[in-house]
């Protein structure tokens, strides 16, 4: 295997996606249960997601989702990807995260993101505009300084029990978002990996503007995108089904389903418009077999000279994924990944 992909650190964005007959309790208990297999993989971190209102997504509270996992697990570290810091008050984050690195010390990671809902309904529902996203910068400044007791806006208040404690910080950043997290000194999260141009643009502003910090001393890259390893090419593109039929129909129907299996999906009836988003969907991915996914790897590691990658792939059969990433997990020499036959994945 090649040495760029054995010396990077490989890590997973799970978003809590429902299955076709699945309801949203089961959905997160997944989630953790996916999150113990991958530790025993070898895998770096497990990140969950905040969304609001969308029915196919269950992850909605990353801090409590992360609290869940890390309790179920003892060596992968957990945080989120990301709690999206518009949507509330600095103080309140850095307190769920002091309560989370003062449980799990050492372990804990804080994604931060800069998105709002993604409809004018969420965001009155939030009490946020598209406008409260325009102070992300100094949301992060007021953040990392109820940890370091530097910040001055409230200078009687205390963030308890975060005062003093280092739960690692990262920005999810694309254009603007690299600035501000070279500008921080803070580890950026740049995806995905169908955007290469942009991601490597992102990347290179990202690093000259990088200012250290008492967080982070140098820049650290993670790129993030769907990862899709099987034992055939045609496997490994039929696990994209299921989330590329979601994105088509939520495009063209404004709803985000549940993901449906991939053999349904490739029986449907498509408007033109709906094909279109679908094939897109399809595009773009490292996928395939371990070999061919290792050689694409190789390149993409190469090309943006990343410190880690963060995977964020979805597909209905669960079996299915799991697979995947202990195949990815062999690829990237993580450990300890037999893969003698496609391992089974419980539902109780």
């Amino acid at each position: 295997m090649t040495s760029t992909i054995a010396n990077t650190r490989f890590s997973v964005l799970d978003r809590s996606r429902t299955r076709e007959g699945q309801d949203a309790p089961e959905a997160l208990r997944d989630t953790v249960r996916l999150a113990r297999q991958l530790e025993s993989l070898g895998y770096h971190r497990f990140w969950v997601s905040e969304h609001h209102s969308v029915p196919g997504v269950a992850g909605s509270a990353p801090t409590v989702l992360a609290a869940a996992v890390a309790a179920a697990t003892s060596t992968i570290r957990v945080g989120t990807g990301g709690v999206m810091l518009p949507n509330h008050r600095p103080l309140v984050v850095a307190e769920q995260f002091g309560v989370l690195e003062s449980l799990f010390p050492g372990r804990i990671d804080m994604g931060l993101g800069r998105s709002v809902g993604f409809t004018d309904g969420i965001r009155r529902a939030l009490g946020k505009d598209k406008q409260d996203t325009e102070d992300f910068a100094e949301r992060i400044a007021e953040l990392l300084g109820w940890f370091t007791g530097d910040q001055a806006l409230y200078p009687q208040v205390h963030a308890l029990p975060a005062e003093g404690l280092r739960p690692e910080p990262f920005v999810l950043a694309m254009g603007e978002g690299a600035d501000i997290a070279a500008a921080a000194g803070l580890p950026m999260v740049v995806g995905d990996l169908r955007g290469r141009d942009r991601m490597l643009r992102a990347v290179e502003r990202y690093r000259a503007g990088f200012r250290p910090s008492a967080w982070s001393d140098r820049p650290q890259v993670i790129i993030a995108g769907t990862v899709a390893v099987a034992g055939s090419e045609e496997e490994a593109r039929r696990l994209l089904v299921p989330e590329a039929w979601s994105m088509a129909h939520s495009r063209t129907r404004g709803v985000f389903p549940p993901l449906a299996p991939a053999g349904r999906i490739e029986t449907l009836p498509m408007t033109a418009k709906e094909r279109e988003f679908y094939e897109s969907g399809l595009r773009g991915h490292v996928q395939g077999t371990e070999e061919q996914v290792a050689a694409a790897l190789e390149s993409v590691i190469g090309e943006t000279g990343a410190d880690e990658v963060l995977v964020t792939t979805s597909t209905y059969d669960r079996d299915a994924l799991l697979e995947s990433f202990t195949r990815l997990a062999r690829v990237a020499e993580l450990g300890r990944v037999p893969v003698p036959n496609p391992p089974i994945y419980s539902a109780g």
